[in-house]
C-alpha cells in the first residue's frame, strides 16, 4: 500500500507510473486527496475543542474556590458539551480515515522504472537463459509417464476431492519428498532460516500481504472460522513480521518454509493445464527477506541468483523473463519469472516468481526497522521466491529425463531417492 504521505506529495508521479501498469489511478487520487483535506480539518477541529476543553477543566477546580459556583457550574455545562463534540468529531474522523483506507488498498504498487512496458505475457522481456533442451523421439507426456511408472493418479486425487488435487504414490511420493528437502537443505545453505508456518490465515495477515482484498476469489475460505487457506507460504512467513519493528543491525532478515499451497485458480481451463501444469493443491519452498530499502535490489538479485542455482543444479533448460508492466502482480514493484523447458509438452512452465515488493507490503503489515542510533522508524522493503514450486519441476523432470530403460534422477537427487533411476 502506498503512503498516503507518498500518494499526496507526488500525485502526478503516481498517475503516470501506474499508466505502465495500465492502471488508472487519477479518480481514486483525486477521491484521497479531497477525504484527507476532510481529515485534516476533521482533526483540527477537534484539537481546537480539546484545547478548549483542557483549558475549561483546568479553571473549573479555580472557580469553586473563588465563591463563583455558578461560574464553575455554567463551565462544567460546557465540558460537557464539548466532550459530545469532540466524540462525535472523532468517530467521523474514523469514518474518514477509514474511507482513505478503502481507496489507497484500490491502488497496486509503483512499477520499478525497469519493468518493460506491455500488455500481457507475450510482452514479458527475456533477460537470460541456460541449459540444453533434450532432442527426444516420441517423448511421453508427464501424465503419461505418470501412469506408466505409477508415480501420480489424478483419478483417484479427482474421487478424493476433485480435479487438480493428485495422489502421488511411490516413486512419485518420493520424489516430491526429494525436492522438498534438496530445496531446503539448499536454502538453509544459503542462510535462510527455516520455518513451519500454519496452512490457514486471518483476514488481517491475507490484508498485509496484499491478497486481500484483491484475490479473495482466488483463496479457499474457510466460512465457520474465517480463515484463508494459503495460496503461498509468503504469506504467514511475511506476516511474521506484522507490527513488528526491527533493528538496523537484523536487516536482513531471512526465512525459508515449505508448505501446501491452495489456489482455487478459478476460470483455469484448457490442454496447457492438464497434469501438473494447473493444481489447487501443490507443494512449495519459499525464500522471503526482509530488508533494508538502500539495499532491496541487491537482495533481490542474490535471490534470483539462488533460484537459477537450483534449476542448474537440476540440469534443467531453463530461461528468466522480466514481467511486463501489465503482467507484473498488483503488488510487485519489479518481478522475475523463472521458467523450464518441457521436452514433452515442447512448451516453457513457470516454476517460480522472484519479486522485491518495495514498502508496498510492509506500509500495509506496519513493518519498520530503526536505524542505528536513532529513535524514527522506517518501513522496510519485502520480497520473496518460490525455491522451488514442485508440480511443474516435476513435470519437466520427469518428461526431460525419460530414456527407454526409465527416468533418469538428477545427480542431487539420488542421496535423497536412493536410486539413479525410475524403473
Amino acid at each position: 500500500m502506498l503512503t498516503l504521505k507518498y500518494i499526496r506529495e507526488h500525485q502526478e508521479k503516481v498517475i503516470e507510473r501506474l499508466k505502465k501498469k495500465h492502471f488508472d489511478a487519477q479518480g481514486i487520487i483525486a477521491q484521497i486527496v479531497e477525504e484527507d483535506n476532510k481529515r485534516r480539518q476533521i482533526q483540527t477541529e477537534a484539537d481546537k475543542k480539546q484545547n478548549e476543553l483542557n483549558s475549561l477543566s483546568r479553571t473549573i477546580g479555580q472557580l469553586f474556590k473563588a465563591g463563583k459556583a455558578d461560574e464553575a457550574n455554567e463551565a462544567k455545562t460546557k465540558t460537557t458539551t464539548l466532550k459530545n463534540e469532540i466524540k462525535n468529531l472523532k468517530a467521523t474522523l474514523t469514518e474518514v480515515e477509514n474511507k482513505i483506507l478503502e481507496l489507497q488498498v484500490l491502488l497496486p504498487n509503483l512499477p520499478h522504472s525497469s519493468v518493460p512496458e506491455g500488455k500481457g505475457e507475450e510482452d514479458n522481456e527475456v533477460v537470460e537463459s541456460g541449459g540444453e533442451i533434450p532432442q527426444l523421439t516420441d517423448a511421453l507426456p508427464h501424465w503419461e509417464l505418470a501412469s506408466k511408472y505409477n508415480l501420480i493418479d489424478f483419478e483417484l486425487g479427482n474421487k478424493i476431492t476433485g480435479a487438480g488435487f493428485p495422489v502421488y504414490k511411490g516413486w512419485g511420493a518420493k520424489l516430491q519428498r526429494a525436492l522438498i528437502h534438496f530445496f531446503l537443505e539448499e536454502a538453509i545453505s544459503a542462510g535462510y532460516q527455516e520455518v513451519q508456518p500454519p496452512l490457514m490465515v486471518n483476514e488481517d495477515s491475507g490484508f498485509g500481504t496484499g491478497q486481500l482484498p484483491d484475490k479473495e476469489g482466488q483463496m479457499y475460505h474457510v466460512g465457520a472460522d474465517n480463515l484463508y487457506l494459503i495460496p503461498t507460504a509468503e504469506v504467514p512467513v511475511t506476516n511474521i513480521f506484522r507490527d513488528v519493528i526491527l533493528e538496523e543491525k537484523e536487516l536482513p532478515v531471512k526465512h525459508c518454509a515449505y508448505s501446501a499451497c491452495f489456489r482455487r485458480e478459478a476460470g483455469s481451463w484448457g490442454s496447457h493445464v492438464r497434469g501438473l501444469n494447473r493444481l489447487h493443491q501443490f507443494d512449495k519452498v519459499e525464500i522471503v527477506q526482509i530488508a533494508h530499502p538502500d539495499h532491496s535490489y541487491e537482495v533481490l538479485e542474490q535471490m534470483i541468483a539462488h533460484v537459477r542455482s537450483l534449476i542448474e543444479k537440476l540440469q534443467l533448460p531453463w530461461r528468466i523473463l522480466k514481467l511486463c508492466g501489465g503482467d507484473i502482480s498488483f503488488t510487485s514493484a519489479l518481478t522475475f519469472d523463472f521458467e523450464v523447458f518441457s521436452a514433452a509438452q515442447k512448451r516453457w512452465l513457470e516454476v517460480s516468481s522472484v519479486s522485491n515488493f518495495e514498502s508496498y507490503q510492509a506500509n500495509r503489515l506496519k513493518l519498520r526497522f530503526k536505524k542505528t542510533g536513532e529513535k524514527k522508524t522506517y518501513l522496510a522493503h519485502t520480497l520473496n521466491g518460490s525455491a522451488l514450486a514442485l508440480p511443474r519441476v516435476v513435470a519437466a523432470i520427469l518428461e526431460n529425463n525419460q530414456t527407454p530403460e526409465g527416468i533418469r534422477v538428477p545427480e542431487v537427487l539420488v542421496p535423497f531417492m536412493g536410486t539413479e533411476l525410475i524403473k
